[in-house]
Parts: structure tokens; C-alpha cells; sequence
């Protein structure tokens, strides 16, 4: 039994409305049923998900329309989005030797050793790397990307995304998984030419440049309910073409879902509809010295939560 999955839908009149994915593949539209005063979206749903879900559930048997019929549009429009970086232990020790100052003179070995053994204590005794993303990037799960014509270095970062359902201020680790609704697949393109700040190095980052065009956060195609779900190890693989990039589960972490959102709740308020996005496995385009290319297409798949389709075009 899958169980039910919400999303966001369109037919032939284009007009988008709130859906029940049920087992058989129908989509049931909840306009005018009843489960929230006002217009339907997934965000009203999930302002009160506690007692919207059992009703939900009480309608997976209703007729509707067959998914192949419809649009898939990305599930939710985010309110805030929390992103995570360098939270996968094998892809930050893929990526701290691969620019360690001394390779060359001291074998790789012995640096990715190094590395793990700081990534330990980090785990251990450090926090989550957090910043912001914009909720103007997010794109569905099968619509195309452009790459736009100021990056030279566009690349992928397939991620599980925790959709919040409850009000988070200042959670801890041991309760922040209870004010997770659901989950769904998140696609964190980067321009990584545009990461570093090349006329002023002492700035750092720039995440808001790097990450936040157009479409560079494919999301979708579904959210699914939090209680259907093991976020401790799910396998995230993403394939470009044939080949297959990204390949790791989430036990891979160095900080958990739940650590994630009780660190970005000690921050700021989060509130149903924000989205956490929890980090990258190893296997991004740098790594495999293979950036995306006018009319590449990715196929991003996590356990359980669907797939995404998505063709990248070069801005004409």
C-alpha cells in the first residue's frame, strides 16, 4: 500500500487546485470538499494538518481523475525555505580532498582520514550549516530548467525536504520531528562559479546569486505524510541520462531531520508550508568533473516519495 500523497495539479483548464494522489493512481480534487474554510491549497492544509489528515484519509476512496490526465506542479508554495550545506558526510570529505592544500605531497588516504575524523567531531560537537533560499526559485518536479547565460558551472543537488505542518519555535531535538507534515524530493541547483565572491574573497559565500534563479529548486512531486515515512534512511539517486550521479541514503548524514529543524527553529519561527531542506549527497556535477549541458535531463528518485523529471536548457 503506497497511502496518500498531496500535490499540487492543473487540467486541461488550467486551473491549479489541491489533490489527493490515491493507491490507484486518481487524483482526487479537494475544492469543494470541505476540509478547510476558503480556497483549497496544500499551504490551508497544512495551517492545520493535525485534523485535516484523518479527513484526508477518509477520502482516498473517492473518484478522480487518472494522474496521467493531469499536470504535476510542484506541491506547495514554500513560505520560507531553510537549506542545509555540507551535511552528508561522505560528500564533504569527497570535497575538502579534493581541494586539500597538500594533495600531492601527502597521500590521498591519509587526507580523506583527516577529514572524516573532523567530520566526526563536527557531527559531535558541532551545529548545522544553515542559510536561505528563495521561495521565487521553486519549480515543479517536471518542468524544465534554464541554465542561465551567467553561469558557466550549473550543477545538481538532488535532497530530501521536510515540509513543516506545526508551529517551530525553539524545539528541541527530542520534539521537532512532531512538527514535520511530510516529505518530498528537492532538487538544489547551484551555479558554482557563482558560490565565491571573486571581487570581494573576504565576503565569503553567495548563496542568494548561486542558488536562487528561476527554476533552480525543482520540488515535488509530492508531499507525503510525515507518519509514512523514515527519513533515518531513505535512498536519494539521482541519474543524469543513464548514468547514475548521486547514489547514498540518508544515514549518511551528519545531522539528522530532526536536528535540522530544531536548529533552524532556535533561529526563527517556523510555521506550516516552510520547507527544510536537509543537504546533498556525495556525487554532484563538480565531483564527477561533468557540469549540466544545454538539453541534459536528470532523474531524481528517493525512496518512497516519487520521481522527478527534469530537462535543463540553455537560456536563448
Amino acid at each position: 500500500m503506497v497511502g496518500i500523497r498531496l500535490g499540487t495539479f492543473s487540467g486541461g483548464d488550467g486551473r491549479r487546485f489541491a489533490g489527493l494522489v490515491t493507491d490507484g493512481d486518481t487524483v482526487v480534487d479537494l475544492t469543494d470538499t470541505g476540509v478547510v474554510d476558503g480556497p483549497v491549497t496544500t499551504r490551508a492544509l497544512l495551517a492545520d494538518w493535525d485534523r485535516v489528515l484523518p479527513q484526508l484519509d477518509a477520502l482516498a476512496d473517492r473518484p478522480g481523475t487518472p494522474l496521467d490526465q493531469l499536470a504535476v506542479h510542484a506541491p506547495l508554495e514554500p513560505g520560507q525555505i531553510l537549506q542545509s550545506g555540507a551535511n552528508y558526510r561522505t560528500h564533504v570529505i569527497d570535497l575538502a580532498a579534493a581541494h586539500h592544500a597538500e594533495r600531492g605531497t601527502r597521500p590521498d588516504a591519509e587526507i580523506r582520514a583527516e577529514v572524516a575524523e573532523m567530520m566526526d567531531r563536527r557531527a559531535a560537537d558541532g551545529t548545522p550549516y544553515l542559510f536561505v533560499g528563495l521561495p521565487s526559485a521553486v519549480t515543479g518536479p517536471y518542468d524544465d530548467v534554464v541554465i542561465p547565460s551567467w553561469t558557466t558551472q550549473f550543477d545538481w543537488e538532488l535532497e530530501l525536504a521536510a515540509v513543516i505542518g506545526r508551529e517551530a519555535f525553539r524545539v528541541d531535538r527530542e520534539h521537532a520531528l512532531d512538527h514535520v507534515a511530510g516529505y518530498t524530493i528537492a532538487n538544489d541547483l547551484t551555479a558554482r562559479d557563482q558560490v565565491f565572491r571573486r571581487d570581494m574573497p573576504e565576503i565569503g559565500t553567495d548563496w542568494f546569486r548561486a542558488k536562487n534563479g528561476p527554476g533552480f529548486t525543482p520540488l515535488g512531486p509530492w508531499l507525503v505524510p510525515a507518519r509514512d515515512v523514515d527519513p533515518s534512511d531513505l535512498r536519494i539517486t539521482l541519474r543524469l541520462d543513464v548514468a547514475v550521479m548521486q547514489d547514498e541514503t540518508t544515514k549518511d548524514m551528519l545531522f539528522d531531520v530532526a536536528s535540522l529543524v530544531a536548529a533552524a527553529s532556535e533561529i526563527t519561527p517556523l510555521r506550516p508550508g516552510d520547507v527544510v531542506l536537509t543537504g546533498s549527497p556525495a556525487g554532484n556535477g563538480m565531483a564527477h568533473g561533468r557540469l549540466l549541458r544545454d538539453g541534459d535531463v536528470m532523474h531524481g528518485t528517493i525512496t518512497g516519495l516519487g520521481a522527478q523529471q527534469t530537462r535543463v536548457v540553455a537560456e536563448r
